[in-house]
C-alpha cells in the first residue's frame, strides 16, 4: 500500500497507517472498505478476515479512554476480541497517482487523466561524486531504488566529468591513495531527481553501491511538480456530451439519486475536472485549467456562488466520489499478491455503506 500512497504525501496530522493489531502479524483475508463500521466488523469476522484497509481512519483524533460506549471505543473493543487489524489509507490514497480522484475520474470515462494540482514541494536532487570505474554500478543502484523516474521515463541522470581531490588522515581506509597524502581521482557528478520519501532508500543503496569508505554527494530541494502527487484529477471524454446526458452518466456511474449543480449550464462537456470526496476548493483550478465541470462533494453554498457561472459545479455526494476506489485497492493488491505467488485473499466489502440517507 505505500509503495503505492507513500506515508509521505499524506497531511501533516492526517492519522494514516495501522491503526489497530500488531505490524508482524500474518494475514490471510484482507477486506477493503472506505469506513470501519458495526457492519464491516461482522462482515470481516464473517469471511475470518485477517485485516481490514479503510480509507477513512477508524482513529483520527486522539483517543482519552477505549469506551465500549463510544462508536471508536466498541469497534476497537470489537476488533481485538476478533484479532482483526485496521490498516488506514486516507490523504495519501487521495493524493496519490491512481488513487481516490483518478478511480473517479476513471469511472467517469475520462481519458488522458492527469492531476488537477500537482505538489511542488516532494522532489529532491540528488548528487554524488563517483570515481569512473563505478559510474554504472552507482547509477543502477541508485535507479533501482526509485531515483530518476521522470514521468513515464525511468534511470534518467545527467553525469558530467571532473576531478576530485583529498587526503586520507588517521585511521583512514581509503579505497584510492593512501593516508597522509594529497591524491586526485577522475571522477563523476552524478545527479537523478527523487521524491521526498524515497530519499533514505536511495541514499542507503547508494552507500551500498559506491567503493568510498566516506561519500560526499549533496541533496537539494526542486520545484519541479511531480508526477507522482498531486490533487484531484482532470481528463477528457472520449467525445463530447450534451450537460443533460452527461449528468445521468455521473448518476448511473456513480449509483446516486440525487446531484447538486449549480454554475454555468447549457453548453457541452468534454473537458471534466474532479475531486473524490471534499475537493471544492479545488475549483479555482477547475477554472484555470478549461474544464467544463468539476465534480466532488461537500460543496457549500458559497463555493457554489463563487462559480460566477465560469463552469458547472456538480456536488455528487462524498460518499459516491470516493467509493469507486475500493475496486482499484482490491485490483491492485490481488496483482501484487499474484506477482508474490502468495494465497491471501483481498475482498471488497458489501456491508460499507453511505451514512447519509436521500428523500426525493
Amino acid at each position: 500500500m505505500e509503495a503505492w500512497a507513500p506515508r509521505e504525501i499524506a497531511w501533516e496530522h492526517d492519522n494514516i497507517g495501522l491503526q489497530v493489531g500488531a505490524l508482524k502479524k500474518k494475514i490471510n483475508t484482507i477486506l477493503v472498505t472506505l469506513s470501519v463500521s458495526d457492519r464491516v466488523v461482522l462482515e470481516a469476522e464473517r469471511l475470518h478476515a485477517d485485516l481490514i484497509i479503510t480509507h477513512h481512519p477508524l482513529i483520527f483524533r486522539p483517543l482519552t479512554a477505549i469506551d465500549d460506549r463510544e462508536r471508536a471505543g466498541r469497534l476497537i473493543t470489537m476488533l481485538l476480541r476478533h484479532n482483526i487489524a485496521v490498516y488506514c489509507a486516507h490523504s495519501n490514497l487521495d493524493f496519490t497517482r491512481d488513487g481516490v480522484s483518478f478511480s473517479l475520474a476513471r469511472t467517469l470515462g475520462l481519458r488522458s487523466i492527469d492531476f488537477l494540482h500537482k505538489d511542488r514541494s516532494l522532489t529532491r536532487k540528488i548528487v554524488v561524486y563517483v570515481p569512473q570505474t563505478h559510474l554504472e554500478r552507482v547509477r543502477h543502484a541508485m535507479a533501482s531504488a526509485g531515483a530518476g523516474i521522470i514521468g513515464n521515463y525511468e534511470s534518467c541522470s545527467f553525469s558530467t566529468p571532473g576531478t576530485g581531490s583529498f587526503k586520507p588522515t588517521g585511521p583512514a581506509k581509503p579505497f584510492i591513495g593512501s593516508v597522509g597524502n594529497i591524491e586526485t581521482v577522475d571522477e563523476v557528478r552524478l545527479e537523478m531527481s527523487v521524491p521526498e520519501w524515497r530519499l533514505q532508500s536511495v541514499i542507503n543503496f547508494m552507500h551500498i553501491a559506491h567503493p568510498y569508505e566516506e561519500v560526499a554527494y549533496d541533496v537539494y530541494p526542486i520545484l519541479n511538480t511531480t508526477a507522482d502527487c498531486g490533487a484531484g484529477a482532470i481528463g477528457e471524454l472520449p467525445k463530447p456530451m450534451n450537460v443533460e446526458s452527461f449528468l445521468k452518466n455521473v448518476q448511473r456511474s456513480l449509483k446516486t439519486p440525487i446531484l447538486r449543480t449549480g454554475g454555468r449550464s447549457g453548453r457541452t462537456i468534454r473537458r471534466v475536472a474532479c475531486c473524490g470526496g471534499s475537493g471544492s476548493n479545488l475549483l479555482r483550478s477547475a477554472i484555470s485549467q478549461g474544464a467544463d465541470i468539476f465534480i466532488t462533494g461537500d460543496v457549500s453554498f458559497h463555493r457554489f456562488e463563487e462559480t460566477d457561472n465560469r463552469i458547472l459545479l456538480v456536488d455528487a455526494g462524498h460518499y459516491e466520489t470516493e467509493y469507486p476506489v475500493l475496486r482499484t485497492i482490491v485490483k491492485r493488491l490481488r496483482s501484487e499478491i499474484k506477482r508474490r505467488a502468495s494465497v491471501t485473499t483481498v475482498t471488497q466489502s458489501r456491508t460499507s455503506g453511505n451514512y447519509i440517507h436521500y428523500r426525493i
